[in-house]
């Protein structure tokens, strides 16, 4: 018995250790697939069929499969940043290099400086100047402490005063403010308030010693104008962009304002400058200086003599011109009332220009040289000159007074100013060669002359005009030019019959002092030589000490002039009757060889007043000076007349 269980048991404990081999290798070869890994081939004992268990190998078909994914994934990460690398550095390389500099890339302004305007002596009449503007952070002046600068070293500092209230009593005496208002002013949280525009640089740099925190100022500019109101309205004025808005400051402003430039370059962190990065400056091209025709000391002469006579007349408004017969330079300009461009009001018209009016008798000059032109007349042609006639057409006309029929010469007609003489005169010519002459002396168009909002002449179309508007036109109603056309016409003949065109520009210099000068057009022969010269001695007999002529007060000793009245009839403002009256003279001196011509215009005078009381008067003072100034000698020569009476004609 004892031999069989010891076998047996032998038997149980071989069995116990192969299940517990058995288990191990199961348990190796589970880890062994979870690490990834193939265990060690091991000898397993025979199972009870006698069969051993089939050989452990390695496992190597998933783990190649997950090779070859992972480097396709790589080879597709890679190309992705091939393609990528090629975009940037070759497709799109221009425009991101351009990207890049636009984000690096600082341009500086660079502003032109508004050109100058000087008359012609090179009298500054318009200049710009540097100014400040102030302004300051409210939030900082509560810091500001205004400490005793007397105090020694050791001592104590002693403290003046603090924040807006001391800030306010050190600025207020520097702006010209109320220091109390400004107090209130800088009291607040704003980041930054402007509390002064334009102080000059004296001013600024007074500001800047307080060391007031929070206070800065910025550099601007300001157009000055020394001479104030006389030129005035001529110059014009700026607005607050610094551009023109009246004058000459407007109808020149391109040329004035200049060129901008501008700096550019590249920044890099921190607002540096990159050294050797692309850097340009294109200098600003500074406005040229404008050389007028003006002088001013005559223009000053000029303005106060129609201001004046403005007043005395209780007048809507005044204005003469002075200009240069053998150039068009317009020497003056002068319109009432001139405004200050430094603190201007209105809209700065300047109504010699702007305001055509009916010449009156002024405009008998033209019809009676456009009749002398033609060969229709001579300045001592005889005609029969009632007070009041009527002509074929039924037309009344009236002479200005009442008097006996007279036998007057043309220059008899122009001296008494005739309207009855006159319509006998323009009926030898056809309406349309009346126009023809018009327009020829300059009517219908602009004088050229370099200011905004110039109108010319009006009702030259004959086909337009009634039975009675044909005559009229022959003696300066019912159509309209301006000061300057009117007194051009003179100018005209005094210049052997050659129109020019008119100017206030000489030319522009730039800053290194080169002139240019500027472009004016060519003359136009208008009339002959004789008929101008005949003309202006047929006009001297206006101002002939004569009873009945009109032009006395234009008269100036020691020089010939030739010159003409004139006294429209124009609609008053109440109800369009013509009771009111336009009065005026145009003239030139010295007669025997014109150097100046010089209109004038007193519109809407109250009462009755003439051309020859109000107009002349006016002339004489600013031809006066003018001869005076331009140096111009007195008439060497005196000249017979031409009679004014046809029964003393030869």
């Amino acid at each position: 018995m004892g031999p069989r269980r010891t076998s047996t048991t032998t038997s149980s404990r071989a069995a116990s250790r192969a299940t517990a081999t058995a288990a191990r290798g199961t348990s190796t070869r589970t880890a062994a697939r979870a690490l990834g890994t193939a265990p060690r081939t091991q000898l397993r004992p025979a199972g009870a069929g006698g069969h051993a268990p089939p050989p452990s190998g390695p496992r190597v078909g998933a783990s190649a499969r997950r090779q070859w994914i992972l480097l396709w994934i790589v080879v597709a990460v890679l190309a992705l940043f091939a393609a990528r690398l090629v975009q940037v550095q070759v497709v799109e390389a221009a425009t991101l290099a351009e990207q890049g500099r636009d984000t690096r890339a600082r341009v500086i302004p660079l502003d032109a400086t508004r050109g100058e305007i000087v008359d012609a002596s090179g009298m500054v009449m318009a200049t710009s100047v540097v100014r400040y503007d102030v302004q300051v952070d409210l939030r900082q002046v509560p810091a500001y402490v205004r400490l005793d600068e007397t105090r020694t070293a050791g001592e104590e500092p002693v403290i003046l005063g603090r924040g807006a209230v001391e800030a306010a009593k050190q600025l207020a005496p520097l702006l010209g403010v109320d220091e109390h208002e400004l107090g209130a002013q800088l009291t607040g949280t704003q980041g930054g308030l402007r509390i002064a525009r334009e102080v000059t640089p004296e001013v600024r740099e007074q500001i800047e010693e307080l060391g007031i925190n929070g206070l800065t100022t910025h550099s601007t500019t300001k157009r000055v104008y020394p001479n104030g109101t006389t030129a005035g309205d001529l110059v014009g004025w700026v607005n607050n962009e610094q551009n023109g808005a009246a004058g000459l400051e407007y109808s020149l402003n391109g040329d004035l304002q200049g060129v901008d430039g501008e700096r550019s370059y590249e920044t890099g962190v921190g607002g540096t400058v990159i050294p050797f990065a692309s850097q340009s400056t294109v200098p600003a091209q500074d406005g040229p200086t404008v050389h007028t025709s003006i002088d001013l000391d005559l223009q000053y002469v000029c303005q106060n003599s129609v201001d004046a006579q403005v007043a005395s007349a209780s007048a809507e408004f005044g204005a003469a011109v002075v200009q240069e017969v053998k150039t068009g330079r317009i020497l003056a300009l002068c319109d009432s009332g001139a405004t200050d461009p430094n603190a201007p009001t209105g809209s700065g018209e300047i109504r010699s220009v702007t305001s055509p009016y009916e010449p009156g008798s002024t405009g008998k000059i033209l019809t009676v040289a456009s009749a002398l032109n033609e060969g229709l007349i001579t300045p001592t042609s005889t005609f029969t000159v009632p007070d009041q006639l009527t002509m074929p057409n039924g037309q009344t006309f009236k002479d200005a007074t009442e008097h006996p029929e007279h036998e007057l010469t043309t220059a008899g007609i122009l001296a008494f100013s005739s309207n009855t003489g006159t319509v006998q005169i323009g009926d030898l010519m056809t309406d349309a060669k009346r126009v023809e002459y018009m327009n020829a002396f300059g009517w219908g168009d602009r004088t050229g002359v370099e200011l905004g909002g110039e109108r010319g002449g009006t009702n030259l179309d004959p086909t337009q005009w009634d039975g009675r508007t044909r005559y009229v036109t022959m003696f300066g109603q019912a159509n309209q030019v301006n000061l300057l056309q009117i007194t051009n016409v003179m100018a005209t003949l005094g210049n052997g019959g050659v129109r020019l065109p008119l100017h206030l520009v000489d030319g522009y210099s730039d800053d290194a002092g080169t002139f240019t000068p500027a472009e004016h057009g060519e003359g136009v022969q208008v009339v002959t030589e004789q008929t101008s010269d005949e003309m202006l001695l047929m006009l001297e007999g206006v101002m002939a000490d004569q009873l009945g002529t009109t032009g006395k007060k234009a008269a100036i000793d020691g020089y010939r002039v030739a010159g003409k009245t004139g006294t429209a009839q124009i609609p008053n403002t109440v109800d369009g009757r013509l009771t009111d009256t336009a009065a005026s003279f145009v003239g030139v001196a010295p007669a025997e060889d014109p150097e100046i011509a010089v209109g004038v215009i007193i519109f809407r005078p109250a009462g009755s007043g003439t051309g020859g009381g109000l107009a002349a008067p006016v002339f004489h003072d600013v031809a006066s000076a003018a001869l005076q100034m331009l140096g111009i000698p007195p008439s060497g020569t005196t000249e017979t007349l031409y009679e004014l009476y046809g029964d003393t004609a030869e």
